[in-house]
């Protein structure tokens, strides 16, 4: 016979619960909570971020697509006329976007000065002011018997008005440039308009800079500089004295305040002979060439530069000597991070065959410009590097760069062209 004994409903709840409890205490179980919490916040917020990106970049895309294509590509291609036709309405939109870009390029300018002319540094393109003062005193002396050039920097006299002369540091720095002989051919500058004699070739023989004098507009020197000259009788002919007078800064560019320029083969210097003249602007002297291969990849937004060659005048140079590039890209006033060639040994036409690669932001090309320096150096041991000279290939709204015009015209094709080097 059976017998059923009915149980509690407490007791048959506890079992239950003995029966489903995890084996685990409760700080493991907050944790787990507190992770599960934080993976899902993790989770939503990558989605925001996806939603916010494929917003922006849709209605960036939409309001520069068409001033891309028809600034660049389609520029020179518009007939005489257009202005007669009815303008698109599109063109009111575009027409806003670059009057704000452009005002946020004079406001940076204006509000971050030191930023905008750190830019160019790898230029090394000086500030130059805008009106030159002062004159520079100075003596040359050519010694026959031991073919010995000797220039002696005496004073400058008033460079700039009294309220500036706490923060000035003046220095002069000298260059002897030789010119290359009578009918060397440039092929970068043969053809430019308004070119009536041939451009000159010129080379630095020797560079030396004074001492720094701190707080004065009219300091004086004393510093003599001398030179071993070969002996040929026109050599002294073709030597020009380039002088310049800068204001030296330890942080930033030093400021070009003036120069002069003296041909010595029209003065007589067998004996010591004192002159003193007045300041110019300065002035860039062409001293070589540059073989530059350009391309643009629209697609991936890149821009691809070749250096092939860089042509300089033949001189005596040390079996040690190499050259190498430095390459840079500003973009709206802002520069990208430059990239150095390999050193090549130097020769008068070196070869490099090297191409750089640039990721462009996403700015209209147009506001883009490429900066090209060229440093000669020592192989063998540690040794300052020399500015050769520099060049830029970009496109404004003043003036536009023919290798620039048939770069953008080319898309994914190279275009080779030879640019001057200056100094």
């Amino acid at each position: 016979m059976l017998t059923f004994v009915e149980v509690p409903a407490n007791v048959r709840l506890l079992s239950t619960s003995r029966e489903l409890r995890i084996p685990f205490s409760e700080a493991v179980k907050y944790c787990i909570l507190g992770i599960s919490i934080l993976l899902l916040l993790v989770a939503v917020g990558i989605l925001i971020w996806q939603i916010f990106r494929c917003f922006f970049q849709t209605h960036t895309s939409y309001s520069h697509q068409d001033t891309v294509n028809s600034d660049l590509l389609y520029s020179e291609e518009k007939p005489s006329t257009a202005e007669s036709y009815s303008v698109p309405t599109s063109t009111k939109v575009e027409d806003v976007s670059s009057e704000a870009r452009r005002l946020s390029r004079c406001l940076s300018q204006a509000s971050f000065p030191a930023e905008s002319s750190h830019a160019e540094g790898d230029m090394r393109e000086h500030k130059t002011i805008k009106k030159v003062h002062g004159s520079l005193r100075f003596s040359v002396y050519y010694d026959q018997l031991q073919a010995c050039l000797v220039v002696t920097v005496l004073q400058v006299e008033g460079l700039v008005d009294s309220s500036q002369i706490s923060g000035l540091k003046p220095f002069v720095k000298i260059r002897l440039m030789l010119a290359g002989p009578k009918g060397t051919e440039v092929e970068g500058l043969k053809e430019q308009e308004g070119q009536t004699t041939p451009p000159v070739l010129w080379t630095v023989m020797q560079e030396w800079r004074t001492r720094v004098v701190k707080g004065s507009c009219s300091p004086l020197y004393g510093d003599q500089f001398s030179c071993i000259l070969q002996e040929d009788k026109d050599l002294l002919h073709r030597i020009t004295l380039r002088m310049e007078v800068r204001d030296f800064d330890r942080f930033s560019r030093n400021t070009v305040l003036g120069e002069i320029r003296v041909p010595l083969g029209q003065l007589n210097i067998t004996y010591p002979l004192e002159l003193q003249k007045d300041l110019q602007t300065p002035q860039k002297d062409l001293v070589g060439e540059v073989l530059l291969s350009l391309k643009y990849l629209p697609t991936s937004q890149r821009l691809e530069i070749a250096l092939l060659k860089v042509r300089t005048a033949l001189t005596e140079t040390s079996s040690a000597a190499v050259l190498y590039a430095r390459i840079s890209i500003q973009c709206n006033q802002s520069k990208l991070r430059y990239q150095k060639t390999s050193a090549v040994p130097r020769c008068p036409v070196t070869v490099f065959n090297e191409v750089l690669m640039f990721s462009l932001p996403d700015f209209p090309l147009e506001q883009s410009k490429i900066l090209v320096s060229v440093y000669e150096t020592q192989s063998t041991g540690r040794s300052t590097k020399c500015l050769l000279g520099q060049l830029s290939v970009g496109k404004d709204r003043s003036s536009e760069d023919e290798h620039w015009t048939l770069m953008v015209r080319s898309i994914r094709q190279p275009v080779a062209m030879w640019h001057g080097l200056l100094l």
